[in-house]
């Protein structure tokens, strides 16, 4: 199996399946004389464990992250850093049921046919399991980048189902992304996407939601323009994510209705000489590389494919059955997905800030 690696410069390799010992991942390309703790891992991997609230999978899971390599009295050394968590509470008896089934919208299909072998319990690879190790890899890149170059990266939520958010600039921070369980940093609309989720939990059914994400401080010069486009480098980083069906940058699908005078960004030098632009719906991007300005854009999360309703597939052999699915499984995975927006777009700012020194 190949494609376990993103990044080209700054990168991270994850490995290990859902039920397996453990979730592992190498980075490699990390800046050396760094320094770094587990508790900077932590910090964010914690974000991210289930069993939060008793709106997500009641999987118990610590998501201890040892770090085995790539440090010295913990400064990073240049060389590759091994991080590993293990698995503490993978219950195979619940997908025993499984072993023959294919469950609708899920990996087991296609995975069996093209490698014509699957993993069935929980999923193997395909499982959101494996988005542990990108949290780990990505909390080293957002520390650098913070620290380095004071570039922040905020992700929230912003819909569940058919609720929506509409943000205000002055109320995007971490403290009120973190205030509640949904990650919203509107209150109101926070305790109506909770009510919602509750109501569809009870249903056995699940949905899905969208999450915005605004980064700031961004250096120019970032990207390539053809085929290493920033923008398409966070868009595959963003589409490689389980459950993500939609990435849209800046204007996105809005401005296909919208007039070239009313798109385009107009530049201006403000009071101290520096160049900007007055609106800013290309997002920070032009020509797939950073303006400087403010890079902001959504992604849009399916609904969770296990639900507790009787559903009718096939099997192994190609017989029609009722399925219906067990375990413990998230109604939404929305609110545990904002450290994972974060930090494969940490990733991949990092990797292009890296790429972009060979230039200097």
């Amino acid at each position: 199996m190949r494609g376990n690696t993103f990044g080209k410069i700054f990168s991270i390799t994850t490995a290990g399946e859902s039920h397996g010992g453990a979730i592992a991942v190498i980075v490699d390309g990390c800046p050396a004389k760094f320094k770094l703790e587990a508790k900077d891992i932590q910090k964010q991997l914690n974000r991210r464990r289930p069993g939060q609230s008793n709106l997500t999978t009641t999987r118990k899971e610590a998501d201890q992250v040892e770090i085995l390599a790539g440090l010295s009295q913990k400064i990073t050394l240049g060389t590759p850093i091994l991080m590993i968590i293990k698995n503490k509470d993978a219950r195979n008896h619940d997908y025993e049921h499984l072993k023959n089934i294919y469950r609708p919208s899920h990996a087991d299909f296609s995975v069996e046919k093209k490698y014509g072998i699957r993993e069935w319990r929980g999923g193997g690879r395909a499982s959101a399991r494996e988005t542990a190790a990108r949290v780990a890899g990505g909390a080293i890149a957002k520390k650098y980048l913070k620290l380095k170059l004071n570039i922040k990266i905020y992700s929230y939520v912003e819909q569940i189902g058919p609720v929506k958010a509409v943000v205000q600039e002055e109320d995007i921070s971490l403290t009120k992304i973190e205030n509640n369980p949904i990650r919203c940093p509107d209150p109101k609309k926070a305790q109506q996407m909770i009510k919602y989720l509750e109501k569809i939990k009870k249903q056995g059914d699940s949905t899905g939601g969208v999450i915005r994400t605004v980064i700031k401080n961004t250096p120019l010069g970032l990207g390539e323009p053809v085929f290493d486009k920033l923008s398409a480098d966070l868009g595959k980083a963003m589409l490689s994510i389980n459950a993500v069906k939609g990435f849209e940058l800046g204007a996105g699908f809005a401005s296909a209705s919208m007039k070239g005078s009313e798109h385009n960004d107009l530049f201006h030098s403000d009071s101290n000489g520096h160049v900007k632009t007055k609106t800013n719906f290309s997002a920070g991007i032009q020509g797939g590389i950073s303006n400087g300005q403010d890079i902001y854009f959504r992604v849009a999360f399916k609904p969770v494919a296990t639900i507790n309703q009787k559903q009718t597939t096939v099997n192994t052999k190609g017989e029609s059955v009722k399925f219906q699915g067990r375990g413990r499984h998230d109604a939404c995975v929305v609110p545990r997905a904002v450290p994972i927006v974060e930090a494969m777009s940490a990733i991949t700012l990092l990797d292009h800030y890296l790429r972009q020194q060979c230039y200097r």
